[in-house]
């Protein structure tokens, strides 16, 4: 069961278990669209790549909550970048 993390680890948007530019790595590493932009569409904790986050629907939610865990690291990107290379 996916996790549906509340925000992006990176800028700390806000995306709701319904937001349309949610994305995730295998981990459920959670990032918003602009960020893996910039992230080149790779996950800098896992170096996986990322694909749009599935909706829950919403008559589902009361049983099957989305988290309330918000994890916030925001990324270097010099660091990344440089991992890229690499």
């Amino acid at each position: 069961m996916l996790q549906i993390r509340p925000t992006c680890e990176n800028c700390n948007k806000v995306l709701p278990f319904d937001a349309e530019d949610a994305m995730i790595c295998t981990f459920e590493c959670t990032f918003c669209k602009d960020c893996v932009e910039k992230l080149k569409e790779v996950c800098p904790n896992c170096g996986g790549g990322f694909e749009k986050r599935p909706i829950r629907p919403e008559n589902l939610l009361e049983k099957y909550p989305v988290s309330k865990e918000v994890i916030h690291k925001p990324v270097d990107f010099e660091m990344h970048y440089k991992n890229l290379k690499d």
